[in-house]
């Protein structure tokens, strides 16, 4: 039919094509170190500024996003959203927020793409 060398042509473009984005760096997933932090603590510490020395050794920003009460008012729970350093310093920042919050339970995990409240 004759269109032996359009197919030819299309065929080493679509080689180049595939080629240029093997070899360079488009569509690489940043594997930034973003968490959310879950933290409870007893109702007589004083939440505003209790971990800032922490994040200010772990993280690059922390953000206060919610607090709430538990277990009938005596309790709060502290979310944040935290950009860690260093990945693999998350056990070492779960571990001195226990200590300070005196080993109630500590929630670090992925940040949820839908809110989990009513």
């Amino acid at each position: 039919m004759g269109y032996v060398t359009y197919v030819f042509v299309f065929s080493v473009l679509v080689a180049i094509f595939i080629l240029a984005l093997y070899t360079l760096p488009f569509g690489e997933h940043v594997k930034t170190a973003e968490r959310e932090l879950k933290v409870t603590i007893p109702e007589d510490l004083d939440y505003p500024d209790l971990f800032d020395d922490i994040f200010e050794k772990y993280t690059q920003s922390a953000s206060l996003d919610n607090v709430r009460t538990t277990t009938m008012g005596s309790l709060y729970e502290l979310r944040y959203k935290l950009i860690l350093k260093d990945i693999t310093q998350e056990k070492a920042l779960i571990d001195e927020i226990r200590v300070r919050n005196g080993n109630l339970p500590v929630i670090l995990g992925k940040v949820a793409t839908a809110a989990d409240q009513l």
